[in-house]
């Protein structure tokens, strides 16, 4: 593997105009090295993926071979999570490898990348590598102010059948234009292949992040019936809510992510049956459109040329503590599958146990193409571990946050640090409250041990740690409320029109 490391040139000269972070990049080309064929790389992301949501993963009730391909021929990270469960932070975080409080994109609202931090896609670009970005961004400005080689995306909110998106080429961008008749992840599926089998003498990078399964839901049309008839198991947490959360905060018990009763917009979980079918076939659409992927790289044979990096933005509750949605740190919130495949590199069937993280996305990326992560970079290459390296030096523990209040769903803002076996939560404006978990023995956190006789040195020590994992990530965010009222209710019909009365 280290002979394919072997730098041949260093990139120097001018950076294009652009509003990415020009002092940052330049640093960066001055030290760029490049293999002798750098390889393509395929980043997919799916919306509120679950870890467990995979054939592979053993999930009896779906059916997922195509992305189930990319961990039988590459590395499964069986303790993948997000540092902010929500999807413009954790979508910010992937692309920079910084932190939510690092950038100041903390929030669905407060949610702009500042020009000084380049994206992953800016240093592969300055690298020689040819990168599109298809699909949803959910970030401020949609990511336009990059001189992506090819863009069709939009921002956050779109119509499943009628869904206005913005192509672009270099920088330069069309009027958005309306799609009608098409289901939005079939389109953006058509648009990547399309763009794929243009000639090119670069490698390319292409981001391709889909919509499904995103509230409210909506199937494409030949799926509609899809799980009918079959039983979904009630989660053994389902009625902490009809028994008042006992041994819970009231941060938890006054959130308004459960199912039957939460209303934001058209978005609705009027049951568990309901939710858990339209999600699953959200999944089971995306696992044919990484086979419409795989079919295109087989037909031009460049499968073995091609790295793929498989995530998610944030997890999602399907019925666990009667949730849905995410924000809150529990396991299934904040918990992503992340799957990397990279022949020649990563043996077939791999699997790893060590805690990754979204911050290790964008060094793993950089690391494929033979270059370095910044110096401002905050996350890890997962390549060393995927590669099956016994002697990589990797974290213990790490540090979640969330800020996004008053506002959707109602969950106070919070930080946490989770360890291989424990999780402490701070609810951290007045009332402040805290959650403690033994994950060993507590693996669906019903039991909180904070203040419970015992447990004093293990709560002082994690308290601890959550100062030490701010200090260390250089953590001086002070949280402000969003300026929203606690609930969603306005007359508003999309988050959009909520931001624009803001």
């Amino acid at each position: 593997m280290e002979t394919r490391r072997t730098v041949l040139r260093f990139i120097t000269g001018t950076i294009a105009s652009s509003s990415c972070g020009l002092d940052a990049l330049e640093t960066f080309a001055r030290g760029v090295g490049t293999r002798d064929k750098q390889p393509n790389i395929l980043c997919l992301v799916g919306e509120g993926l679950r870890w467990d949501e995979f054939s592979s993963m053993d999930n009896k009730l779906l059916r997922t071979p195509n992305m189930d391909r990319i961990a039988r021929e590459g590395c499964t990270f069986r303790n993948a999570f997000v540092v902010n469960a929500l999807c413009l932070p954790s979508r910010a975080t992937m692309l920079t490898g910084l932190y939510s409080h690092t950038t100041g994109a903390v929030s669905n609202i407060e949610g702009k990348i500042p020009a000084r931090f380049p994206l992953v896609s800016d240093l592969l670009q300055k690298a020689g590598y040819e990168t599109a970005f298809i699909g949803k961004s959910h970030i401020e400005g949609a990511l336009m102010e990059h001189n992506w080689d090819y863009y069709f995306g939009f921002v956050g909110q779109a119509d499943y059948y009628r869904p206005t998106i913005t192509e672009g080429k270099h920088g330069k961008y069309s009027p958005a234009k309306l799609y009608e008749g098409e289901y939005v992840d079939t389109l953006l599926t058509r648009k990547a292949v399309e763009w794929l089998q243009q000639e090119r003498t670069k490698p390319f990078c292409l981001f391709l992040w889909f919509y499904a399964p995103h509230a409210p839901f909506y199937r494409p049309k030949d799926m509609v019936n899809d799980f009918n008839g079959v039983p979904i198991p009630k989660p053994s947490t389902f009625d902490e809510d009809v028994k008042g959360y006992p041994g819970k905060p009231r941060a938890v018990a006054d959130a308004d992510n459960k199912i039957g009763s939460s209303e934001v917009f058209s978005d609705d979980p009027r049951s568990l049956e309901e939710l858990v079918k339209n999600h699953y076939v959200g999944v089971q659409d995306n696992d044919r459109n990484v086979g419409a992927i795989w079919q295109e790289l087989e037909r031009q044979k460049i499968t073995g040329d091609t790295a793929i990096l498989l995530s998610s933005d944030h997890g999602f509750f399907l019925g666990e503590h009667h949730l849905y949605d995410k924000r809150l740190m529990y396991e299934p919130s904040i918990r992503v599958p992340m799957l990397l495949r990279y022949p020649g590199g990563v043996k077939p069937g791999t699997t790893r146990d060590e805690m990754v993280l979204n911050l290790d996305m964008a060094p793993t990326l950089l690391d494929i193409a033979g270059l370095k992560a910044t110096s401002e970079m905050q996350g890890k290459s997962m390549l060393p571990l995927a590669e099956g390296k016994s002697n990589v030096e990797w974290r213990q523990d790490w540090l979640y946050e969330y800020y996004e209040y008053p506002g959707f769903e109602n969950v106070r803002p919070c930080r946490g640090v989770r360890t291989q076996r424990y999780k402490l939560i701070h609810f951290f404006i007045d009332p402040q409250e805290f959650e403690l978990y033994d994950l060993k023995v507590d693996p669906e956190e019903t039991d909180n041990l904070y203040g419970k006789p015992g447990y004093e040195d293990l709560t002082a020590h994690l308290k601890q740690r959550l100062v030490e994992l701010r200090a260390q990530t250089q953590d001086t965010y002070e949280y402000k409320p969003t300026g929203f009222p606690k609930h969603w209710t306005l007359g508003a019909q999309s988050e959009s029109e909520l931001n624009h009365r803001k």
